[in-house]
């Protein structure tokens, strides 16, 4: 089954590009649906008394031509929906706000064929996902790594998916993160600027580049530093991200030289003589990067209203502070 839509070009659009058009006068669908539709052959163009299909998104349109477009139903997702728990913070008929736990991938993958946030969505939210590209699928617009714990926003369909990534991209989206990192940053707060590319010795890495990579950004400020023995053991920082690159927290705070607690990847994970008791027990039996998304804010993407969620820090992440907490500088 699909459904049709009639569009009739005004004086106004003389000139304007199909897809440029359509996307405006249906703003439920993404324009790079709409290109997708064009190329398929779902559109046609009758206003000569007999109908042509377009399949250039770029045709410059003329008043009085008259359009069809044929929107087919969205089809199931490849990956199969599973009754896994999640904690939900928010949703509506747009949009879903997780809080997604420490070891759960966010998208299937090679590695990670099932059990990941994905398949955890398509079960909770069956019925209400009218597609993301025809295809009935949450829309993922920003992920977090499978061992950090915390937000995300998912899309429900392709103007909600459309308005979020704008935002990302805008880089307005308000992204704030929980760490505790070794050592003790000094100074305590500062920003940490370095494009973020693929460790050319480790393809599983990534690491700060002085030739290509992303443009990276993270504000970090020092909450509270633990001190054993006359040295500075760990710090709880909070970061805020103005970008959002893979591994972005992760890979900034190596590279100042204050890696994160537990990351298998940027941290080594032998610990100095000197720390010893229950802050030798908190840091060695921390088993994944000590790093949690706590909040996020963004503009809702249809009503603009501006949205912001704040999450607890998890029960792990909560009791490191804990052990620690003893050696607190005052």
């Amino acid at each position: 089954m699909s459904s049709r839509v009639e569009i009739s070009i005004r004086d106004d659009h003389a000139g304007k590009r199909l897809d440029k058009i359509l996307s405006h006068m249906l703003p439920d669908l993404s324009r790079s649906r709409i290109q997708a539709l064009i190329k398929e052959g779902c559109v046609v163009e009758s206003s000569s008394g007999s109908e042509r299909t377009i399949v250039a998104p770029s045709r410059a349109v003329k008043p009085g031509e008259h359009y069809a477009l044929s929107i087919p139903e969205a089809e199931d997702a490849e990956p199969a929906a599973q009754a896994i728990p999640i904690e939900i913070v928010f949703e509506d008929e747009h949009l879903v706000v997780v809080n997604k736990p420490a070891g759960m991938v966010v998208h299937p993958a090679p590695g990670s064929p099932d059990g990941t946030l994905v398949n955890a969505l398509l079960h909770h939210c069956k019925g209400s996902l009218s597609g993301i590209g025809g295809v009935k699928r949450p829309g993922i617009v920003h992920r977090i790594d499978k061992d950090t714990s915390g937000l995300l926003v998912v899309a429900k369909h392709d103007k909600a998916h459309t308005g979020l990534a704008e935002q990302f991209a805008a880089h307005t989206v308000e992204r704030r993160y929980r760490a505790v990192c070794k050592g003790q940053p000094n100074p305590h707060a500062g920003r940490i600027e370095g494009n973020i590319g693929r460790n050319p010795n480790d393809r599983k890495k990534m690491t700060v580049v002085k030739n290509g990579g992303k443009p990276a950004v993270t504000h970090f400020r020092t909450l509270e530093s633990f001190q054993q023995a006359g040295h500075a053991i760990a710090s709880h920082i909070e970061c805020r991200l103005e970008t959002g690159r893979t591994h972005q927290v992760r890979v900034h705070m190596a590279h100042v030289g204050h890696p994160l607690v537990g990351d298998p990847l940027y941290a080594r994970s032998s610990l100095p003589s000197f720390v010893k008791g229950d802050a030798r027990t908190a840091l060695s039996s921390f088993n994944r990067q000590a790093l949690h998304a706590k909040t996020l804010g963004f503009l809702h993407p249809v009503s603009r209203e501006p949205f912001k969620f704040d999450s607890e820090l998890p029960y792990d992440f909560s009791r490191l502070l804990d052990g620690l907490s003893r050696y607190k500088l005052s």
